[in-house]
């Protein structure tokens, strides 16, 4: 399999509000770049997004190590609540519904196709890709009017 590292972000202006998203992916020497955005969006949307898109750029299955500073995504793969929320037909411990259900399930496949660790890294500290994209998925909120 190749290997490939991917970092995402998402940013909103309002949450909910106009939305970004940003990827870096780096398979040897080659970077990509990318990013998208919505108007009517929330951060959280915005982080699954780019984890999702990223992941869809990937021509065949992959070994991934993928870094973003969303503990909403890190959290909900590494800890396992995804498992649960889909045994338990969407429902959080809590009997509440699970936000962003559609996003959750356009993800599934995907974490079946490849092999990835999520990797969290705190946000706006200086993390080099962490960095780009955050000012990738600020400037596409920006372009909107």
């Amino acid at each position: 399999m190749k290997y490939v590292e991917i970092f995402t972000d998402g940013a909103c202006s309002g949450n909910p509000g106009k939305g970004g998203w940003g990827a870096v992916l780096i398979y040897n020497s080659v970077k990509k770049e990318m990013s998208g955005g919505e108007r009517e969006t929330t951060n959280n949307r915005m982080e699954l997004t780019a984890v999702i898109k990223a992941l869809e750029a990937l021509k065949e299955p992959c070994k991934v190590t993928l870094t973003t500073d969303s503990k909403y995504v890190c959290d909900a793969i590494n800890q396992g609540w995804l498992k649960s929320w889909v045994k338990n037909n969407w429902r959080k411990s809590d009997k509440k519904p699970v936000l962003n259900i559609d996003l959750w399930q356009e993800l599934l496949p995907l974490l079946n196709t490849h092999h990835i660790e999520f990797v969290w890294v705190k946000g706006h500290n200086g993390h080099k890709y962490n960095e780009r994209c955050d000012e990738l998925a600020v400037n596409e909120y920006l372009k909107m009017d």
